[in-house]
């Protein structure tokens, strides 16, 4: 079985500085990537900042024989993110690989919750992916080469209590994985999403400690290394925790024609069932192949 391997690769990795932005890191580097180790150092919340933390990982895959820089800038400055592809660029003159990592948690009830600490999750969580991803976008492009991994959760995809900007944050990026995959196609741009469900400081709290052993962060890096690798697929949202994978994906149900003379509310009532049956339900795919479904539908009658 050959090897994966990320030889003559660059990769940047956000929130590398601890938890499974660490790990990721220092897989890639194992095999063979030169690493951007980004972390802005920050508390859980997001507060504070320092450079330690992606310093040390950085010794680390250096004293394993691996090559690595530190970045401290926060995804969500402009200048930090231009400054971090910079530095890249300056060292090692492309960029293959972004694992879009980093984020915070300011977790409330929607009641309690502040508007500005919605907006400060959703700017960390989607807006530094995609400051990062447009970043490396031309990049990636001119090399006709490029792996992205954004980080989603099972917040965004299902919903969690207390947590409805980070499930917003985290379902907004499977909008933008979804463009994406389709606009980087032709450069061989491959962008994909790991759901996981792992022991880092943002669960420490929450779980007891035998559940945290099991849930290691390694547990999930085997699947970001396959996302980010020349054999990724495009467009997968791969769930991962404690050994387990599984391929997340939507589904929209096979629908009913109701026709469009005196269409009203009763009759979308009244059809519910029939609306819902997930008999014969497909997953959702982008670039019109569901709309012409439905026109379909309308045409059979």
């Amino acid at each position: 079985m050959a090897e994966v391997r990320f030889d003559d690769k660059v990769a940047i990795v956000t929130g590398a500085g601890g938890g499974l932005g660490r790990s990721h890191a220092l897989e890639l580097a194992r095999r063979g990537a030169k690493v951007v180790v980004n972390d802005l150092g920050a508390s859980i919340d997001g507060s504070g900042g320092s450079s330690d933390a992606a310093r040390q990982v950085v010794e680390e895959i250096i004293a394993a024989g691996g090559q690595a820089i530190a970045n401290g800038a926060s995804v969500t400055d402009d200048a930090g993110v231009a400054g971090l592809v910079r530095q890249t660029m300056d060292q090692w003159g492309r960029i293959d690989i972004l694992i879009a990592n980093a984020g915070i948690l300011r977790d409330r009830s929607f009641a309690k919750m502040e508007v500005s600490d919605f907006e400060l999750v959703v700017d960390v969580h989607l807006m530094g992916t995609v400051k990062c991803a447009h970043a490396v976008w031309e990049i990636m492009r001119a090399q006709n080469y490029g792996r992205i991994v954004v980080t989603t959760s099972s917040t965004g995809l299902y919903g969690n209590f207390g947590q409805s900007n980070y499930g917003a944050a985290k379902l907004g990026l499977i909008g933008l994985m979804g463009t994406l995959k389709l606009e980087g196609g032709k450069n061989n741009i491959h962008v994909n999403a790991i759901s996981p469900v792992a022991a880092t400081r943002m669960t420490e709290n929450l779980l007891p400690p035998e559940m945290q052993d099991k849930l290691k962060p390694e547990y999930v890096t085997a699947g970001v290394i396959y996302l980010a690798s020349d054999e990724a697929p495009t467009g997968a949202i791969l769930a991962a925790g404690a050994g387990v994978f599984a391929l997340a994906r939507m589904y929209e149900t096979e629908g009913v024609y109701l026709g469009e003379n005196g269409l009203s509310a009763e009759e979308v009532r009244d059809n519910w069932e029939r609306i819902s049956d997930p008999t014969g339900h497909q997953a959702y795919t982008a670039g019109g192949e569901q709309t012409m479904k439905f026109l379909r539908k309308v045409q059979a009658g």
